[in-house]
């Protein structure tokens, strides 16, 4: 597809898309360069990629096309293979009669234009859309491909009246084509564990996706040898091994993606259960604003992270985002003038730059037995998986009091109840109080699906049960005082009767679940001169969280009604994962 530069340029210029100077830089590179101007405004990301396409179209006076949330029918993908579709970068989206509309990244391929319609029989009419809008609309291939599959076996598993039968099922379905589209498909689906659980005459395979584990296929027994041979072929574990449990991991590249299995294998009653966790190595680094924190808990753990000692715990029970949050301070803090070590169990993601060792019992690489040999590597962050002990609380206090950044995890249910928590453990009271710079509790709440997103309101007896929950009022006090930008419109409202809620109602994007993708949920507790008095004082949880709520602290309640007044989840995930 031709686009002269400088035309390119000068239309740029009148829109207001780039400025003078921009233009200037972008021309010298694409002269100087093999890339022409469109791809180096990308490369400086002067220009999004919707933004440039539109400007082609518009240039060579064709029309421009979005797919990014487009439902095609089955029958409209149909007409054009998967793989044509995959390797040419074109799609079909709508007939008209005799007409097909495709969406291609170059309309000026002709070659593709003719072979499809020799295939189709129909005329073509192409219209030039995005990378994103591609990847999209192959994504639904892949769904209705997937779809087909578990069909095939559901069907195949139902029909069989024996074990005979069921010993053929398993013959005619190939393991390594079977393994690869749960794998496939739990990568499509946004999965985050992948469950396969053997029981007397089946094995069932489910998902985890946004934090809910759901149904995914019905395979027939006799594949599970096969399943379990090839997961442990994947992983470099033994094959032979059936008594005992087995860790390992595995990559695959998928889409571009470098997606590496966190393999857990265990022998129970029935065989030997799978569970994997799925990591995307290739996603972008996180910030903290998008994994939820805002306001004045945003600017506190920015200011502490920037210390050059001290201790930063982040508490909640497994899966509730704590190794996130430590990652993501990690990536901020991760620059050439210092050196990160961690100590953790298991390493979940590899951070280029930061030296990761992995806890390992059996050979006596316990949490404090490594953490005593970091300190002799001259860190200046550490960042222990999570304090189990007695001996690994002391070795990182300690740590921290010596000239150290220290990021770690505990168990407890609020960031108050770490204080006792410690104590429990044989902290000196005096140093946790001086040492320990801010404590997150969290949580994981499902975010509105934005495609099927609708609003309503709370009647009386709604807003009613919501108050005994939540003290609206102070939510508004507290709001007032940080005047946060994104909250400007909470202030507006007097009461949860008047407020506006949203919900999803269910469609193709969200699986019909209403719910796409996850953030935090938050307390943060600022241990500040009063609250160190406190920790001195032996002071019970409850005593340290009515200071802290009196210092400005929200809870995670609180912090979640936040959220669903923005708009970005629902009333009912923050009273699923606060219920206590």
């Amino acid at each position: 597809m031709k686009v002269d530069s400088k035309q390119l340029c000068d239309f740029l210029l009148d829109s207001g898309l780039i400025d003078k100077k921009v233009a200037d830089e972008a021309m010298k590179k694409a002269s100087e360069g093999e890339n022409d101007l469109g791809s180096v405004l990308l490369g400086m990301k002067a220009i999004n990629e919707d933004d440039l396409r539109k400007m082609y179209a518009y240039i060579l006076g064709i029309p421009y096309i979005s797919l990014e949330k487009k439902q095609i029918s089955k029958d409209i993908l149909k007409l054009i293979p998967e793989p044509i579709a995959s390797k040419n970068n074109v799609v079909a989206f709508q007939r008209n009669g005799q007409e097909l509309h495709v969406a291609m990244l170059n309309p000026d391929d002709i070659q593709t234009i003719d072979f499809i319609k020799k295939k189709t029989g129909l005329k073509i009419l192409a219209c030039l859309t995005s990378k994103n809008s591609i990847n999209a609309v192959l994504k639904q291939y892949k769904k209705s491909l997937q779809a087909e599959f578990g069909d095939i076996i559901n069907k195949s598993s139902e029909e069989a009246s024996s074990d005979e039968d069921l010993k053929k099922i398993a013959q005619d379905l190939p393991i390594i084509k079977i393994v690869d589209t749960l794998l496939k498909h739990a990568i499509l689906q946004l999965a985050s564990d992948i469950h396969i659980e053997p029981d007397e005459k089946e094995v069932h395979i489910r998902y985890r996706i946004d934090g809910i584990l759901h149904d995914a296929m019905t395979l027939p027994k006799q594949v599970l040898p096969g399943i379990v041979a090839r997961v442990k072929v994947l992983s470099s574990l033994k094959l032979d091994e059936h008594r005992v449990p087995q860790d390992g991991r595995f990559k695959i590249k998928e889409d571009d993606k470098r997606i590496s299995f966190r393999v857990s294998i265990l022998p129970v009653f029935d065989g030997e259960k799978i569970v994997m966790r799925v990591l995307d190595e290739s996603s972008k680094g996180l910030t903290l604003e998008d994994i939820g924190l805002w306001g004045r808990s945003l600017e506190h753990i920015h200011s502490v992270i920037k210390r050059p000692n001290g201790m930063i715990l982040v508490t909640g029970p497994t899966g509730s985002g704590k190794t996130t949050t430590l990652y993501t301070a990690m990536d901020i803090l991760n620059t050439p003038e210092v050196n990160i070590s961690t100590i953790e169990d298991p390493i979940e993601y590899r951070m280029p730059r930061i030296n990761q060792t992995q806890v390992k019992s059996s050979v006596g690489m316990t949490f404090a037995k490594g953490l005593r040999a970091l300190l002799r590597q001259d860190p200046d962050i550490i960042m222990v998986g999570e304090i189990r002990d007695a001996e690994t609380m002391n070795i990182a206090l300690n740590a921290a009091m010596t000239g150290h950044l220290v990021l770690s995890t505990l168990h407890t249910n609020s960031a108050a109840a770490t204080i006792p928590r410690m104590l429990d453990m044989k902290a000196e009271a005096f140093l946790v109080a001086s040492i320990v710079d801010v404590i997150v509790a969290q949580r994981l709440v499902r975010k509105i699906c934005p495609d099927c997103k609708t609003k309503y309101s709370l009647d009386e007896n709604q807003a009613r049960e919501l108050n005994k929950i939540v003290d609206f009022k102070r939510i508004l006090k507290q709001l007032s005082k940080i005047k946060n930008a994104e909250t400007k419109e909470i202030l507006q409202i007097n009461s949860l009767e008047e407020a506006v809620f949203y919900k999803g109602k269910g469609c193709e994007r969200c699986n019909n679940e209403g719910y796409k993708g996850r953030l935090g949920i938050f307390e943060v507790l600022e241990v500040s001169k009063a609250i160190q008095k406190l920790i001195i004082g032996n002071a019970t949880a409850a005593e340290i969280n009515d200071t802290a709520r009196e210092e400005g602290m929200f809870s995670m309640s609180e912090d979640g009604i936040v959220k669903v007044l923005q708009g970005i989840t629902t009333i009912e995930e923050i009273l699923r994962v606060t219920k206590e």
